[in-house]
């Protein structure tokens, strides 16, 4: 331990007088600019792999996870207006009806097997994937009761589904809502790893002070030798603004990806999904009343709140989407007119019903014209949802662009950089020889 303590000062000495005689100084430089460009290689290599595993992440587990949860939530509440409907049709239901139903179901179970293996053992998300996988059986369980019950005429069928419209509602939905809302803080965080500043940070400012010490050592030859290049100095130089100019290039070009990814994308996805959402609510609520003969009870009282939050200026179906893309903005419009167009067709089902014409009142709520203004509602929400999900995977996908060239070239090109500056400066050192 003593004769590394001794020996210690004894070598800090020596590199400390390297800088009191010429060619004691050019071993500094030396030192200096080989040791800052290797650790701009270094930080090349490390930000640009840190940035594209985030980038990867959030493109195939974050994003995917994200619409699974979506598909989850919107099948679930597509599968309860569904039924809804048709147990108003009485009898043996529609066959159109009876496949939609099957296919929302298994949409939903699709989806959750597909999100369970996107998501930790552990947390929140894994408690409302098993929540949903024991859920969805026990809502079919109840459904089929239901529709056996009113296949039969019996009254108790209402209660029945009833009661699976509630657990659909009170503890799928809010589940799903919750895997949702989950999955989008990881699309938010997973912008944050996707830039991974901090790395990218610490390269600029390395390749900055490498081009201020290439520039710094130049002219100190230049002074001390009266020779006004030295070529290999400058070809260190040259190579160290390209790899400065096309790191940042990279970064600036990522990081407008990625920001429009948020803000044109998973953004809306969210918003235009809950329109969906809320639209299929109030399709439900719409026969559940007519189905439990309420009147204007519970459930009409919802619909008459999903109505006002959906047709508001500001809410999530009417919203500034032509600033975003004129198309999406025209798709978004037809949308909130259909909807429009369907609480009027609302209301008059609720005037039939409460003057006493309760079979005028299904035929019209189950009928062609108020089925056909839905689902156009229904269509072009589905067709801008889809157009933002591909809006999101088109800049996530260029976002990654040049972080792989990044994360190769820049080690690469910084090597170049430590050659040619130890190139340059041993030739000066050789002329004290």
């Amino acid at each position: 331990m003593s004769t590394a303590l001794a020996t210690r000062p004894g070598v800090l000495r020596r590199v400390g007088g390297l800088r009191h005689h010429s060619p004691g100084r050019l071993q500094l430089l030396i030192a200096l600019l080989v040791g800052l460009g290797l650790l701009s290689g270094l930080l090349a290599g490390v930000a640009g792999s840190a940035a594209r595993a985030g980038t990867d992440d959030l493109g195939d587990r974050a994003q995917p996870l994200l619409i699974e949860a979506e598909t989850i939530y919107s099948a679930l509440a597509d599968a309860d207006t569904t039924a809804a409907q048709a147990f108003l049709a009485g009898g043996l239901e529609p066959s159109a009806l009876t496949r939609r139903y099957d296919d929302d179901l298994a949409r939903a179970t699709t989806a959750l097997t597909s999100a369970a293996r996107r998501t930790p053992e552990d947390g929140r998300a894994a408690t409302a994937v098993r929540t949903l996988s024991a859920g969805v059986a026990e809502y079919s369980a109840l459904v089929a009761t239901a529709r056996a019950n009113n296949r039969q005429g019996l009254p108790i069928g209402a209660s029945y589904l009833s009661e699976a419209s509630r657990l659909n509602r009170d503890t799928l939905q809010p589940q799903a809502r919750e895997l949702f809302e989950g999955a989008q803080r990881e699309v938010e965080d997973g912008y944050g790893a996707a830039g991974a500043v901090g790395w990218m940070s610490l390269l600029v400012l390395s390749l900055g002070g490498l081009l201020v010490a290439l520039a710094l050592t130049q002219r100190y030859l230049s002074r001390r030798t009266r020779r006004t290049f030295n070529l290999p100095l400058l070809a260190a130089t040259a190579v160290t603004l390209v790899l400065t100019i096309g790191t940042i290039s990279i970064l600036l070009t990522q990081q407008t990806r990625l920001d429009r990814a948020a803000n044109q994308g998973s953004g809306p996805v969210a918003s235009i999904a809950e329109s969906r959402l809320l639209a299929l609510q109030a399709r439900g609520d719409e026969a559940l009343t007519l189905a439990a003969r309420s009147g204007s009870g519970p459930y009409e009282k919802d619909f008459d709140a999903v109505a006002e939050q959906l047709t508001r200026r500001g809410g999530p179906m009417v919203n500034e989407y032509d600033s975003l893309d004129p198309a999406l903005g025209r798709t978004m419009d037809r949308a909130a007119e259909g909807f429009r167009q369907y609480v009027s067709a609302h209301s008059d089902v609720r005037a039939l019903d409460d003057s006493g014409d309760y079979e005028g009142a299904v035929e019209l709520a189950v009928g062609k014209q108020t089925t056909d203004t839905f689902e156009g509602v229904r269509q072009e929400l589905d067709r801008a949802l889809e157009n933002r999900k591909e809006f999101f995977t088109q800049e996530i996908n260029a976002a990654g662009d040049g972080l792989g060239l990044l994360t190769v070239g820049g080690p690469l090109l910084a090597l170049a950089v430590c050659a040619f500056a130890f190139i340059g400066l041993r030739t000066r050192l050789e002329e004290y020889r």
